[in-house]
């Protein structure tokens, strides 16, 4: 069986955010099976990583911005401002899906792990992701 629901994630600073619980408030999840996430947008990307100490947002955001800065002198695609062409890079690196076990009703994530919504325009609005369940 396989079930579809697009989720909308209120917009958010450009950063890195925890949505585990966002998703899992808007889902019902079976005993077992899996959930894929997908995102619909090319300047913002999902991923897994720590969720406990905030200061691993603040740094995941430092980080990226060092290896990809905005202004660059050779980007052409930037119509829509400095932070354009480089969300589109930032968002390929860091990825549009995750696929996630789900084991007696609960998502398989590791103790340290969450779900996040990685932001990378000034003002990206709401988001859109398609979260897939296949029992």
């Amino acid at each position: 069986m396989i079930s579809h629901q697009q989720l909308v994630i209120d917009p958010k600073k450009r950063g890195f955010h925890i949505i585990t619980h966002d998703i899992l408030s808007a889902i019902d999840l079976p005993q077992s099976g899996i959930l894929h996430l997908f995102i619909k947008h090319t300047s913002a990307g999902i991923t897994i990583n720590e969720n406990t100490d905030p200061d691993v947002c603040l740094d995941f955001e430092s980080i990226f911005n060092k290896l990809i800065p905005e202004n660059l002198p050779f980007l052409k695609h930037t119509l829509e401002g400095p932070d354009d062409m480089t969300a589109h890079v930032k968002a390929s690196l860091v990825g549009s899906s995750l696929s996630i076990p789900i084991i007696n009703y609960k998502l398989a994530l590791g103790t340290w792990q969450g779900i996040y919504l990685c932001e990378f325009r000034n003002r990206g609005g709401a988001r859109k992701i398609i979260a897939t369940i296949y029992q």
